[in-house]
């Protein structure tokens, strides 16, 4: 039998997820359970570690990985020891290149499969549908994901769960970070809003995991009445314009009840005939529902209460809002009615509009067959029933042969002409064979009771055929029109997801599509604007300027109208047009959200450099200088009495502190001046064995695992001395604090046409290629990340460097593990 597992699902760093597995696991184990540790990272945590005390730990699987020794969980190990309960933590770990699984969750999966119970830890940030969303919060990226259903799958999850207040005074009190990065943790992730953020995704994850196990309770068990558990607003719609009215009706309803969900019906009819549902209202609705935060839906049944019921009860919907029904007819009851008598426990709101005393409009049908075969109906009416009749006079028949015939004619008036040429031509035929063939003849009296039935039936048939043919013609019009105008749809669809531009996509084919002069999209001006309307986008010949002076109007809302010239429409033109009127709308407004994204992109982006700035001012700055200060005030004391060897080691630190502090701040004031486009650069001829001693000299104490391989003849290049001994610096300083001790990082130059390429090759762990553009995002040292894969604002800037004097910066992986930075300069000529 499979294994269960149990997630403790963190809503921060911190919150306590491996704090709360560990107890766990003493109280399972006081109860005589099995319990072994597989795998727990406590991040060096006192507290943490301590629960480890007396629990038995299966020994890690160590793998050796470009010159590194790292260790992994060993699932074989688990699986042998076979104990009734394993606790792993970090379900969203990435394992070591070379290891069997690619995820930790993988190895738990086989775990499980042998029939042992997991215990395991994840943070919000970690499921694989949240990532991008908590990246947008905190500006973290997050390498390490897990599939959301395999989360989802676990018998049990818990959520563990801190106020950020206490979080926060958890970081400050040394709790969760070691102190050197509290400061920066605080100022970057940790900010109360980012924790707030995070905190209410993990609390609607778990709601709707919630949610489910109830959906899957209720339907094991065939409970088809309403839990009345969560709110949910159900509001249908009918394609009629008191559908706004609706939905907004509802939205309150759902905010009255903090956290309703709200969702949009609309059914339609299951024989997939034309209704008379006006789709730019559809459209229209649709977008106002999304707006509110609801969902839309499309039902189709039979019958409009009782598909409407059953969707309400498939989603455990608490109310229902609809609108008062339009229909005249007193003797029937409306759909509002018929669904609060078919309701039980789901409470409904019969919503009064506008439209309800104005009734359901009734249209004049139009004709199901075009003029010219109507013609030849009538036509064959008034010509062709006398010459049948004149035909059948001299033939000796029977009086229902005589019935038959005259039917064939009418069935054929009936194909050709329609149900009215044909009803006229039955009437017709029914007096001609009354008075030439049925005795006696001449009158219009009748003998024989068999022969009025006889005639009564021809009558009936000839007006039940008339009115089949004119049906069936109506509806092939109706399918032929229906077609047309999904094609037009899936076009302008297709149209649009090609990449086009959306607004004048839409309006240059509807022109097309229409046959149109020009379309123009219109907007009511703010008071105070000369001209009252402004075109917001035209396509085609001369735009209307105002509402009125186009051949066609379509007004979207009370500050948008569609305004059309060429030739008249017909009324299932005007319906698609109405339509992708409403598209237009929606198009105009994501254009107008992505150009305020874009405005506000470049001011979240200097948000963002301001608060790392403050974070290195509070972290990497505060660090040097408090050596400094510390070194110093130790020489000033009179209170202990230094030797030589102490107080040169003082004046060392202090020394290697200001030089620290120095290049930081140089660098913070050089990223400035490259964002702000103010970088003073002269360019000449330079020779790199003039500018490489004096980088190799800044580098102090660790120019000693530094090794130099310039070949003789190496070109000059087109640089700026200063900034690249600065680039260099930086390069080297990085590939440094990166290389296993013991092996040196060697700088050479090679050159090729009318580039010189400068390489600092490391023998470091390296860095994914996935992440070879981000590490020259500034400060991506700080905060939450690890320091393995960002270094502050050493690279960020080296690149900025590179590229102002003309070249380029490119990270590469080294053959044999490590990573090498190449610089290429233009050739001096």
């Amino acid at each position: 039998m499979r294994g269960r597992l149990r997630v403790y699902l963190g809503a921060a760093p911190g919150v306590g997820k491996t704090y709360a597995m560990l107890s766990e696991a003493r109280r399972a184990r006081e109860r005589g359970k099995d319990v072994v540790v597989g795998l727990v990272e406590t991040h060096g945590r006192a507290r943490t570690a301590a629960l480890l005390d007396g629990l038995e730990v299966v020994p890690r699987r160590t793998t050796s990985y470009r010159g590194t020794m790292f260790t992994e969980l060993d699932p074989d190990a688990v699986i042998e020891r076979a104990p009734a309960l394993a606790l792993i933590d970090e379900l969203a770990h990435t394992n070591v290149p070379g290891s069997r699984n690619t995820k930790r969750w993988q190895d738990i999966e086989e775990i499980l499969d042998a029939g042992i119970d997991v215990v395991s830890t994840v943070n919000v940030q970690h499921l694989e549908s949240l990532n991008d969303v908590v990246e947008r919060i905190t500006g973290v990226p997050q390498r390490e994901t897990v599939p959301d259903e395999v989360v989802r799958r676990a018998g049990q999850i818990e959520l563990v769960d801190m106020a950020p207040e206490a979080l926060r005074r958890r970081l400050a009190h040394g709790n969760v970070y070691r102190p050197e990065r509290v400061d920066a943790a605080l100022a970057n992730y940790f900010r109360v809003g980012n924790l707030t953020a995070l905190r209410e995704l993990a609390l609607l994850w778990v709601a709707d995991k919630v949610d489910e196990q109830l959906g899957r309770y209720r339907s094991d068990h065939s409970i088809a009445g309403i839990w009345e558990a969560r709110e949910r607003v159900v509001v249908a719609l009918t394609g009629g314009p008191e559908g706004d009215t609706l939905v907004r009706r509802a939205a309150r309803i759902a905010a009255g009840g903090k956290g309703a969900d709200l969702l949009a019906v609309h059914i339609t009819s299951a024989d997939g005939l034309i209704t008379k549902d006006d789709p730019a209202h559809l459209v229209r609705q649709r977008a106002l529902v999304e707006n509110l935060g609801g969902t839309y839906h499309q039902v189709v049944g039979h019958d409009v209460p009782r598909a409407l019921l059953e969707f309400a009860r498939g989603a455990n919907a608490t109310q229902l809002v609809l609108g008062a029904s339009r229909r005249r007819r007193p003797l029937t009851r409306g759909v509002g009615a018929t669904t609060a008598a078919l309701s039980g426990a789901i409470d409904v709101h019969i919503v009064p509009h506008e439209e309800t005393a104005a009734g359901r409009r009734r249209t004049r049908p139009r004709a199901a067959l075009p003029g010219r075969r109507r013609a030849s109906g009538w036509a064959l009416v008034l010509l062709g029933i006398p010459l049948l009749t004149a035909a059948l006079r001299p033939v000796e028949l029977t009086l229902p042969s005589e019935i038959l015939i005259f039917l064939l004619f009418v069935v054929a008036v009936a194909l050709t002409g329609g149900m009215w040429p044909a009803l006229t031509a039955a009437v017709l035929a029914f007096g001609l064979l009354n008075w030439f063939f049925t005795p006696p003849l001449h009158t219009l009296s009748i003998a024989e009771p068999e022969n009025v039935l006889a005639l009564a039936i021809f009558v009936l048939v000839a007006a039940m055929v008339s009115t089949v043919v004119d049906l069936a013609a109506r509806r092939s019009r109706e399918a032929a029109r229906s077609r047309a105008d999904a094609e037009v749809l899936s076009t302008l669809a297709g149209h649009v997801l090609r990449g086009e531009s959306a607004l004048p996509s839409l309006l240059a084919r509807m022109r097309e599509t229409f046959g149109l002069a020009a379309v123009t999209l219109l907007e009511r001006g703010e008071p105070g604007e000369s001209g009252g309307w402004r075109i917001v986008a035209t396509s085609g010949g001369k735009p209307a300027t105002s509402p009125g002076t186009g051949d066609h109007d379509v007004v979207i809302d009370d500050r948008l109208v569609l305004t059309a010239r060429g030739r008249p429409l017909e009324a299932g033109d005007r319906r698609v047009l109405e339509a992708f009127a409403a598209e237009s709308a929606v198009a105009l407004r994501q254009q107008r959200l992505r150009e305020a994204a874009d405005r506000a992109g470049p001011l979240a982006e200097a948000d963002r450099m301001r608060t790392a700035l403050l974070a290195a001012v509070g972290h990497d700055l505060r660090t040097p200088l408090a050596s400094a200060m510390a070194a110093v005030e130790s020489l000033r004391g009179t209170d202990v009495t230094w030797s030589d060897d102490d107080r040169a080691e003082l004046l060392a630190t202090a020394g290697e502190s200001l030089i620290k502090l120095n290049r930081l701040v140089s660098n913070l004031l050089d990223m400035s001046r490259l964002q702000a486009g103010v970088l003073g650069v002269t360019l000449g001829p330079v020779a790199i064995e003039d500018v490489l001693p004096h980088a190799v000299d800044d580098l102090g104490p660790l120019s000693d695992r530094l090794a130099t391989d310039i070949p003789p003849g190496t070109p000059e290049i087109m640089a700026d001395p200063a900034l690249l001994e600065r680039v260099l610096v930086n390069l080297m300083a990085n590939a440094v604090r990166h290389s296993p001790a013991g092996l040196p990082v060697l700088v050479g130059a090679s050159w090729h046409g009318d580039r010189v390429e400068i390489r600092v090759i490391d023998r470091g762990p390296g860095i994914p290629p996935e992440a070879h553009e981000r590490v020259f995002l500034p400060f991506q040292r700080l905060g939450d990340r690890d320091n393995h894969t960002g270094v502050g604002l050493g690279l960020a800037l080296s690149r900025g460097l590179t590229e102002a004097m003309g070249g380029t910066l490119v990270p590469e992986d080294t053959p044999g593990g490590g990573l090498t930075m190449t610089v290429s300069l233009r050739r001096a000529p």
